[in-house]
């Protein structure tokens, strides 16, 4: 449950215009789509894809460093991180298991297992995009626990995409499919209050001195 009335006193300390700014991207973010990240090896491209779910609206990213460790790089991502909230898990399994228990399907991005062209996709149901690492893609566990499979079309020699790339491809199209449809893809109320004490919280210097003196006062 969210306090409302430290939520308020907070948010006397950013400028109305970042408060405006806050709610204008929070009206358009969501949890309908999400994106699982899986042993993504190279650490830039971890980063480029938690931005591009800042871009494009995805508010929760899902990181599996079971081989690799911690792959974000803050300066790639250029402050992504901040506005969109991370998951880490060390299994695939672990991350599959949570996800569907949220009531998502998951889709393994893949050019094999025939798997359905970006552009004939239909997005129905609450839907997690999994991404692979560079050279294999994604674990034999991802893929054979998958409920669907999507492929961007390719035309070259080439059989992939960065997975930097992919991922924006990817995201790009289905949210602009999901803003066009009456999926119920919006923040709930209590999900947009979360994310305003949050961001506020990350954008006032001495946060912590600043609400242990609200809780003496009040």
């Amino acid at each position: 449950m969210i306090d409302i009335d430290l939520l308020s006193y907070l948010e006397t300390y950013i400028t109305p215009e970042r408060l405006q700014r806050f709610n204008e991207v929070l009206s358009e973010r969501t949890n309908y789509i999400t994106v699982a990240i899986e042993d993504v090896f190279q650490m830039h491209n971890a980063s480029a894809v938690i931005r591009s779910c800042d871009v494009f609206g995805i508010q929760k990213a899902h990181i599996i460093e079971d081989r690799f460790g911690q792959r974000l790089d803050k300066n790639i991502a250029m402050g992504a991180q901040k506005w969109v909230d991370i998951e880490r898990y060390t299994t695939a399994k672990s991350c599959i298991h949570n996800l569907r228990s949220n009531g998502y399907k998951i889709i393994a991005t893949t050019p094999n297992y025939d798997a359905t062209l970006l552009e004939e996709f239909k997005l129905e149901d609450k839907m997690a995009l999994f991404f692979g690492t560079e050279k294999e893609g994604l674990s034999a566990e991802v893929l054979e626990g998958a409920d669907g499979y999507l492929k961007i079309p390719m035309w070259g020699f080439s059989e992939s995409l960065n997975i930097s790339v992919s991922a924006a491809i990817i995201l790009y199209n289905l949210t602009l499919q999901l803003k066009k449809s009456n999926l119920p893809w919006h923040l709930s109320e209590e999900e947009i209050l979360e994310k305003r004490l949050d961001w506020t919280k990350k954008s006032i210097k001495s946060i912590d001195a600043i609400i242990e003196r609200y809780r003496i006062e009040n």
